[in-house]
């Protein structure tokens, strides 16, 4: 009998024993299976950069393109009151879609390109004055963040307005102002260019072109020269009584005398008509008021270097326009600084001392340029040069500022 009762409790233990090897066989594949799926997740960081934009980051670049996008409304608004007071005629007279969207609908973005930077501080100066009335900046510098860091938002906002800027003034308002201009020539004042007189200039290295006088409504141009040189010798000389413009470098001279000049030797050719390709258009010599305004940059940097090889001297205010369209994009970060390390902190006059201020200093930019662009004009400096006077002078400002206010 007893031996009956030890073969049970062992045949119990061993059952006990294989059961508890069961157990933990079963608790270990478990939690490898759950350690399997909780494994934690690579940092995608790293490969998508955009993780690290912080909340405050969206919510002052939010801020900021929204109030810069409100204040181009209102500023449009009062814009269009004052033009359409000093237009009052040609707004009566002409036809309303013409002046809708023949000349409002090109002549806002416009001012949107003139303004740009106006825009920029106002907008700066009236949100960041606000944070700072609110205490919201007190709140995001006591949690840790940095002045420099809280800068990051608001050079990539400017850099969102300037690239913006940029590409309007270069590429698309040129082609809007041709139809801005037609239509303030046409309805206002026409300020358009349609003869010239005592016209000279190079066709092409060693080639001169003469004309007394040129008449753009019947594309005419009167006592005509073409002289070809080599080195100092003249080669040959064409004297045509008219010459006409018929298509793009195609002229038409009439009643004219080729002399050739070999040595000592004279040649001499008449005739009535005679079709020459010359490498002009009456473009080139008969430039009206802003006609810069209506090229794009690469056709503004291609009608320069044109017009200097033939020797023309009346482009500066071609080469300014194309200068300030470069020089204004900077002028975005350069006010946006200003502007935040103006309004920043909390002042007891509120926001309407740090928004006086601001439309002060913006203006003060802006007429700033116009009297600088005189000096190109003059001759005092080159258009790069003076264009860029302003920008150094507001840098010194804007870095004085900024150090004052991060400390």
């Amino acid at each position: 009998m007893e031996e009956e009762l030890k073969n049970i409790e062992q045949i119990e233990n061993s059952e006990i024993s294989e059961n508890s090897e069961f157990s933990q066989n079963v608790e270990v594949s478990e939690v490898t299976e759950n350690a399997t799926v909780s494994l934690p997740e690579p940092d995608t960081r790293k490969r998508y950069p955009w993780y690290y934009v912080k909340r405050f980051d969206r919510y002052i670049i939010k801020k900021f393109l929204g109030t810069f996008f409100f204040a181009i409304l209102l500023l449009f608004a009062i814009v269009v009151m004052f033009d359409i007071n000093e237009k009052l005629d040609a707004v009566l007279t002409a036809p309303w879609k013409a002046t809708v969207f023949q000349y409002f609908m090109n002549f806002l973005p416009f001012v949107l390109s003139q303004f740009s930077p106006l825009f920029t501080f106002i907008a700066v100066i009236f949100f960041t004055s606000r944070l700072a009335d609110r205490s919201e900046i007190i709140a995001m510098l006591s949690n840790g963040i940095s002045f420099y860091r809280l800068t990051i938002p608001y050079l990539f906002s400017a850099a969102v307005i300037a690239l913006g800027s940029y590409l309007l003034a270069a590429y698309i308002i040129p082609p809007a102002n041709v139809e801005r201009i037609a239509y303030t020539n046409k309805w206002v004042k026409n300020k358009e260019v349609i003869y010239g007189d005592n016209i000279q200039l190079q066709v092409k290295p060693g080639v001169m072109a003469y004309m007394s006088r040129y008449d753009n409504t019947t594309r005419s141009g009167f006592r005509f020269s073409l002289e070809e040189f080599d080195g100092n010798t003249l080669k040959s000389r064409l004297t045509a009584e008219t010459i006409k413009y018929d298509s793009v470098g195609l002229w038409t001279v009439r009643n004219y005398v080729i002399r050739d000049f070999k040595g000592l030797k004279e040649t001499m050719t008449k005739g009535n008509v005679m079709d020459t390709l010359l490498n002009i258009d009456p473009r080139d010599f008969l430039i009206s008021k802003n006609d810069e305004q209506t090229m794009t940059s690469p056709e503004l940097k291609e009608y320069i270097n044109k017009q200097k090889a033939r020797g023309v001297a009346n482009i500066k205010n071609f080469e300014i326009e194309y200068e300030r369209r470069i020089a204004m994009t900077a002028a975005a970060f350069i006010l946006t600084i200003i502007g935040l390390s103006l309004s920043s902190r909390k002042v007891r006059g509120g926001i309407g001392l740090n928004i006086g201020l601001g439309l002060l200093l913006s203006f003060s930019y802006i007429l700033f340029m116009t009297v600088t662009s005189t000096f190109a004009v003059s001759g005092y400096t080159s258009p790069r040069v003076a264009m860029w006077i302003p920008n150094f002078v507001y840098i010194i400002i804007a870095a004085v500022l900024y150090y004052r206010a991060s400390r």
